[in-house]
Formats: C-alpha cells, structure tokens, sequence
C-alpha cells in the first residue's frame, strides 16, 4: 500500500523527490494534479501526503484543507520556498503537521515523513481502539447478560466483526438471532453498508428468485423494468438469511452458487455481478439433522456453517432474566412514555421461576405490558396471590417463597396427587420430591400411590 502521496507540479522536482524516498524504502505514489491525489486520501489511508506549497489552481494550502476535512489526524507535511516559511507558519496554525524549507537533502525529507508516518500509526492504532470500545459497548446494550453465555457470545462477535467469513447462528424462537447478525454488521468494518434481513420463510414462492437475485426488463410477465435483488442491495454489507430452512430446495442450489463465486446472476441475465458481502444466516431447526433427512442441502449447510454462533435460551440464563427485564422495559419507556413502575418481588419472583418459551421477544412484551400498566401475570401459570415480605428479606428467600406457593396451589388444585403436578410443572418426579423436602410443604400420605 502507497505509504507517502507526494504532490508537486514541478516535474523533474517530482520525480527526484519520489526517486529519494523509494531509495529510503518508502512506497511513493506522485501526482502533479492535487485533485488527483486527493481522490487516493481516505480516513483509512495508513501513510502520509507531501506537497508543495506553491501550485497553479489548487496551492498547498488548499491541500491542506482538504485533507483535513477527510481526515483531521492525516499527516500533510508542506514543501516551502525561502520566501514562503511566513505562509508555512500560518498552515501550520491551520493543522499542518510540518513544513520542510527548500533546499533539503532526501535524508531530511525521508527524517520528517518518517516522524510523520509514526504519527499518523499512532493516530490509526487510537482510533481502532476507540472504535472497538465502542462497538463491543454497543454489542454489550443490545446483548444483555453477564452470564458466562452471554460473555462468551459477546466476544465470538468481536473477534469476528472485522472478518469476512459467513457465519451461522443458532438459537431457539425469540432468543435475538437478527440482533446477533446486526451486532456483527455494525461493529465490523462493513457497518457504512446496508444491513438485508430476508426471511426466507415470509417470501412467496413465486418471487423469492427475483426478491433475492433481481430480474432484468423482460425476464419473465410483468417484469417491465430492472429491479436489483436484495443480494445485491446489500453490496459492501450483510446479508442476513432469517429461516434458511424455508428456503426451497431448488433455490438453495442458486444460492449456494453465489456464496461460492460472490457474484450473482439476475433472471434474465448472462452477466454475474461481483459481490463484497457477508453472508449470515439463522435457524430455528437443526440444520445438520435437516441435511441427513434431505430437507436441506448439505453442501450449503456446510458451506454456511464456517462459523457457528450459539445464543442461549433465557431458561438457560435465568440470572440474566432481572437485568434484561429493566433493560426492556427501559426501552418500553422511552417508546411510550411512561415511567415504570417500581418492580415487585413477587413479578420477579414469577420471572425468574417461568420457562419462557418465547424467550426475549416474549419477556419485551411482558416489560411492554408492565410499562403500560396492562401486566395481569403469565398466563400460562397460575396466578397466586404471594404475601411477600418487602424488606429484609433476600432474592433467593423471595423466590422460595414464590416456588412454595405455587407448588402448594398446583398440589391443591390436583387433590395432592404428584404426578400430575410434576408434569403440569414441568420438573422430573425427584425434582418435585426435592423441592418439596427443601421448602417444607406438606403432602398427604398417600401422595405417592398414583406414581407406582
């Protein structure tokens, strides 16, 4: 990569301060027209630009400005006449980073641009710091948790966020498997381009080809322009497959083509368009058993599968259940405008102990309703009215007090008989009789004859 971009008019200066530098190892790219040049400046140009001050049309100075209107922390050293170093000072009031006065030994040159290239590693390394500090703070709002799961996920992502590699993500209905494949665009270097979320389960049969491919004029009735698929939208970007295993058979064969060559085929077209995209996609089945039952191609499943991105269930993060339930119901806030209501020990208790089978598309709703003032208990549970202590008593205690309430009503409501009460509740039969033992609850004598 060209480290030092030299602008100078003065031809044979040019090309003997070019000659200069590459003899001191640096990669030199010179241009006599400043437009030129500026059109090679990027925030993520790694080098630094050498100019003289003194040119036709665009001078130095105006250089300089351009320059630093891309990039502030770029490093632009200015070439000066003996009657210039007043107008040097001035640019370097203007955030020049130095300015070397005409005659200079190649040495003296190659000394400042040296300076001037640590300075601009410097600037680069700071910035990707901060850039990664802030992209893992915010992976961290939208992926709440502190369990050792959610860390883990956490970091998965950002150590892949800056690759290219396609990735695979797996996790029950409602566990965020979209928000996972945004955390991954966003914190990477393809966050300035588009995010496609397709659900391939949403699309009719009839157009997913074209919605995801494009079609040119005339490709088949009705198609009476050229319409970009969705694929490539999302040039430069992601492209998120939501419900993979929807996605008919026959077209999984054209997909696997394009994320094989990066390119893809419009209907009605001979030509393949190069692609720059990441491909994510997700799964609420288990791809690999659907690939051996035929349901799924398994060259695809495979060839997505490069990187598999596990997302907990809420069930199996329940310590994570209070925290992302005050998260929620924040952003509940915020969309309403209502203040929320002071939590409960008993709603968290009834938190903690449900099964969320929906997970955290499940639990934003019940903070929704909360928020709204509309919470009237889970209904797929019992609702018991809980004497609860207010003060002075521990979360755990609060949920023990809960868990006894609820198995004692749901033992009363199946005339103390067990079996049905440990199906009802979802627990084993030595689950039941463990929690029973522990909290203290009274069963009759002969609960255990309907278990024989």
């Amino acid at each position: 990569m060209t480290k030092v971009i030299l602008i100078d008019d003065d031809d044979d200066l040019r090309l003997s301060l070019a000659q200069g530098l590459e003899l001191e190892g640096y990669d030199v790219q010179d241009h006599a027209d400043p437009t030129d040049a500026l059109e090679c400046v990027t925030r993520r140009f790694e080098g630094v630009v050498v100019s003289d001050i003194r040119m036709p049309g665009m001078s130095g100075i105006d250089v300089l400005k351009a320059v630093l209107a891309i990039d502030a922390a770029l490093p632009v050293i200015l070439i000066t006449g003996h009657g210039d170093v007043p107008l040097a000072v001035e640019a370097m009031r203007e955030g020049a980073y130095d300015f070397i006065e005409k005659p200079f030994s190649s040495q003296r040159l190659a000394s400042v641009v040296r300076r001037g290239l640590d300075a601009r590693r410097l600037a680069l390394e700071n910035r990707s710091l901060r850039e990664h500090l802030e992209s893992v703070s915010a992976v961290e709002e939208r992926l709440v948790g502190r369990t050792d799961a959610m860390r883990l996920l956490r970091a998965e992502i950002a150590a892949l966020a800056d690759t290219d590699v396609d990735v695979m993500v797996r996790g029950d209905t409602g566990t965020g498997k979209e928000v996972v494949a945004r955390a991954l665009h966003d914190s990477g270097s393809r966050a300035s381009g588009h995010f496609v979320a397709i659900n391939c389960g949403a699309l009719p049969a009839e157009i997913i080809e074209s919605e995801l491919f494009g079609h040119e004029a005339g490709a088949f009735t009705g198609a009476k322009s050229t319409r970009i698929g969705k694929i490539e939208h999302a040039n430069g970007g992601t492209v998120f497959l939501d419900e993979i295993e929807s996605m008919p058979l026959d077209l999984q064969v054209k997909l696997l083509r394009v994320i094989e060559q990066r390119a893809v085929e419009p209907l009605g077209s001979n030509k393949l368009k190069p692609l720059d995209v990441r491909f994510v996609a997700a799964s609420k089945a288990d791809l690999a058993t659907e690939s051996q039952a035929g349901r799924f191609r398994a060259d695809l499943y495979y060839r997505l599968n490069v990187v598999s991105l596990l997302i907990p269930s809420l069930r199996e993060r329940r310590e994570d259940i209070p925290l992302l339930f005050h998260h929620l119901a924040r952003e509940a806030r915020a969309r309403y405008r209502r203040d929320i209501p002071p939590m409960t020990p008993a709603l968290e208790a009834e938190l903690m102990a449900y099964d969320w089978p929906g997970n955290v598309r499940e639990l934003r709703n019940v903070a929704d309703r909360w928020v709204l003032g509309l919470w009237r208990g889970l209904a797929s549970r019992p609702t018991h009215n809980v004497d609860v202590p207010s003060e002075g008593v521990s979360l755990s205690e609060h949920l023990a007090i809960y868990e006894k309430a609820v198995i004692e009503a749901e033992l009363a409501r199946n005339d103390g008989r067990m079996k049905p009460t440990y199906e009802t509740l979802g627990l084993s039969r030595k689950g039941l009789y463990d929690k029973i033992r522990r909290l203290g609850i009274a069963t009759r004598p002969e609960a255990d004859s309907d278990d024989v």
